[in-house]
């Protein structure tokens, strides 16, 4: 799916790039937005990249000793390597398929720190929901200080509004319809507490709100508190060091560098594997409201996903399946020592 929207970026800015070479009387066959894209990811201040990274790495270490300071509420005392490696290789598996890594990342911590599965994915669901708080926060944040430039964009793009108007009543027949299934379970709850399914799920469901209570038993809530905002600042800083490393966005200052963290933010949510495509026709689109031409943004975009994935996600991701075994190893061996009668 990602390859797909990537590709469809990629057409859609290679025939307007081929479009400007004719004008300039330059050769389609010396003319390739792969080969620029290539060329200027060569070209690129390696040093701001690293920076990215480093961003990246700081941005998980905050996220996994959060997360930490959440399972802590329910009993446990998992390790912070445990913690940070297991986000990183959710990361890795998103790449795969959407969405997917939330569950690798629960299953694995779960697996390695003996902590109830669905005790770890509530509270895994919190740090996603304190996530989407964060980006709309951050998103305001953009619209209070770009009004006038992200008005524009909406104004020029009432497509989507339009289509959802078109598409009302099959909307609105599907939410009575869920409606009435709803009311269907409700009439029939009574059987329903008596099959063994739903005494399993229950057990699951009470467990998994065990984990999403944890938020509000937090011992510093402070410190919690501090580490979100780090995480997102790390993420902003991601985009704008990473405008140092390209001469065309070089320029661009913090707010515009926020815009297009906002629109890259949101193409990574879209679900996507890793916000593949939809990450780099968001950014682009974001760059091209201050004047980077669309295969200079397309470039940036690639610079900026590119560095992330396989700087971070394919290869600290592919070290996570190596190491978490080999650490946890040991300390199974010791709790097997320990059990051992002297």
């Amino acid at each position: 799916m990602g390859l797909v929207i990537l590709y469809w970026v990629y057409q859609k800015q290679n025939a307007a790039y081929q479009a400007e070479c004719g004008l300039k009387g330059i050769p389609e066959a010396d003319c390739s937005l792969l080969q620029k894209v290539l060329t200027d990811f060569a070209s690129a201040d390696y040093f701001w990249l690293l920076m990215v990274l480093l961003c990246f790495t700081i941005s998980n270490i905050s996220r996994a000793i959060r997360w930490n300071m959440l399972l802590q509420q329910l009993g446990f005392q998992p390790r912070l390597i445990n913690g940070f490696l297991t986000i990183i290789l959710g990361y890795f598996a998103n790449l795969g398929l959407p969405r997917v890594g939330e569950v690798v990342r629960a299953g694995t911590m779960s697996r390695y720190e003996k902590i109830p599965v669905e005790k770890v994915m509530g509270t895994v669901v919190v740090d996603r929901v304190i996530d989407v708080i964060s980006i709309l926060i951050v998103t305001a944040l953009a619209l209070v200080l770009e009004f006038d430039t992200l008005w524009a964009f909406l104004q020029d793009n009432n497509a989507l509004g339009e289509k959802l108007s078109e598409n009302s009543t099959l909307l609105i027949g599907l939410g009575l319809a869920g409606i009435l299934g709803l009311v269907g379970l409700y009439l029939m709850r009574k059987r329903l507490q008596q099959t063994k399914l739903y005494q399993k799920i229950s057990g699951i469901l009470t467990g998994f709100v065990e984990g999403l209570q944890t938020i509000s038993k937090l011992d510093k809530p402070f410190l919690f508190i501090l580490h979100s905002i780090n995480i997102w600042l790390m993420y902003f800083l991601m985009t704008y060091v990473c405008f140092f490393a390209f001469a065309p966005t070089a320029h661009l200052s913090a707010t515009i560098a926020l815009v297009v963290f906002v629109f890259g933010g949101w193409g990574i949510v879209i679900p996507s594997p890793g916000g593949m495509g939809t990450y780099h026709f968001l950014a682009t689109t974001a760059l091209g409201f201050y004047g980077v031409a669309g295969d200079d943004g397309f470039s940036w975009s690639n610079i900026s996903f590119f560095t992330i994935q396989i700087g971070c996600n394919i290869s600290i991701g592919l070290l996570a399946l190596v190491l978490l075994p080999i650490i946890n190893r040991s300390t199974a061996d010791d709790d097997e020592a320990l059990e051992i009668p002297g």
